[in-house]
């Protein structure tokens, strides 16, 4: 080998060397989460009383109302798991989950996954015992259980984060909070989807992908009032250039199904997460659901487009006071439209297809009536019930 091929040779494999880990840094992030997550946490229904045997239950329910094979595969444990710590500091459960390893296997064999939860400060939300200064422990003894995914809570560091002397400090004590956690959990080796729970603090969806999410909360939290729900989920508009495969905006757990909202107000709660391709996680009860909240929840076209192979989140169109029009590219080249009544009164409404970039005669279809409406021109009118919404697809 000449001097000049030995050379070019060893160029070739410096740079491989070099950016070989950044790529597979990418392809790793992209791969995980790479359609919205879909699943069950727990907090919104059973707050601090889940336990194992809650978990099971709720796995098997998922897996009997079809929810597992319509994409729901998360079965994640918000706070209150958390044990003391033993004498080399490693994280311990309480007694209300005796085993989680074999929780996990369970879970898994169910042919879903398990996640859990911490909080970058020293205690939780509810006080438990928080990942401060234990994050690559913690990480580790995810993996060893078999964990999937990690809900990061922020609530246990805003003590620190509100005596820090600047605003720029306070937001670097954050950033590296959650940098830490990420270089931990993929020195684990195992893939676990990291999701950042900070209520949409300093614009996290500029930031978020940089820190390692695979989604961030964009608001605080979400109850089950329709006024709640529709604060959160209209407040969106304008995020869609920041989420995408690996990374998504994320308005917070469904309600739907919680009992505190009437079926056009869950549908409209359900059609506007599919058009934001939120994450898609349940939080109701599974083993006690009505079959109009398995269908809501499982309703295969809605989860289509929230899932869309694209990847690209939807957005506001128009708004008329309580009237809203939102879109949401498809890969076909189709849209979703979401034709939205924030009013308590029905109310019509037309959707102009020029506005929504649709040139010429367009088919329409009604989602939620699961009926092709056939070939239209130019607009079509159409009435939405109060707190209700139209989800059309349209090519």
């Amino acid at each position: 080998m000449t001097f000049r091929n030995w050379w070019k040779s060893a160029l070739l494999t410096m740079l491989a060397v070099c950016l070989v880990p950044i790529w597979a840094t990418q392809v790793f992030s992209q791969t995980l989460a790479a359609t919205p997550p879909m699943g069950w946490n727990s907090w919104n229904h059973f707050h601090r009383t889940i336990d194992d045997k809650i978990v099971r239950t709720q796995a098997d329910a998922m897996v009997s109302s079809g929810m597992r094979d319509a994409g729901y595969i998360y079965v994640n444990i918000d706070d209150t798991w958390e044990g003391e710590r033993d004498a080399q500091g490693n994280i311990q459960t309480n007694s209300k989950f005796p085993d989680m390893k074999a929780l996990a296997d369970y879970v898994h064999s169910k042919g879903l996954k398990l996640g859990i939860y911490s909080s970058p400060g020293a205690k939780t939300c509810a006080g438990y015992e928080g990942s401060l200064g234990h994050e690559e422990q913690d990480a580790t003894t995810y993996a060893a259980w078999g964990i999937d995914y990690l809900k990061y809570d922020l609530c246990g560091l805003r003590t620190q984060l509100k005596a820090a002397p600047t605003p720029e400090a306070a937001h670097k004590m954050m950033v590296d909070a959650y940098i830490k956690m990420r270089d931990a959990l993929r020195k684990t080796g195992r893939p676990i989807v990291y999701s950042l729970c900070q209520y949409g603090n300093d614009a996290v969806w500029r930031w978020g992908t940089d820190v390692g999410g695979n989604l961030w909360h964009t608001t605080g939290d979400i109850t089950d009032k329709y006024d709640r729900m529709a604060e959160i989920g209209f407040s969106q508009a304008g995020l869609a250039r920041f989420a995408g495969p690996g990374h998504w905006n994320d308005p917070d757990m469904l309600e739907v199904g919680n009992g505190g909202m009437n079926p056009e107000e869950y549908r409209q709660h359900m059609s506007l997460w599919a058009i934001l391709a939120a994450p898609l996680l349940a939080g109701n009860d599974l083993t006690t659901m009505s079959p109009e909240t398995v269908a809501l929840l499982t309703n295969r076209e809605v989860i289509a487009i929230d899932r869309d192979s694209l990847g690209k989140q939807g957005d506001r169109v128009t708004a008329e006071g309580p009237l809203e029009i939102w879109a949401k590219p498809l890969s076909d080249g189709s849209k979703a439209v979401g034709v939205f009544n924030r009013h308590t009164t029905a109310l019509s409404i037309p959707v102009d297809f020029k506005q929504l970039g649709f040139k010429g005669s367009v088919q329409v279809r009604d989602i939620w009536q699961a009926r092709d409406l056939g070939t239209m021109k130019d607009s079509y009118t159409v009435t939405v019930p109060p707190h209700g919404v139209v989800l059309l697809r349209v090519k």
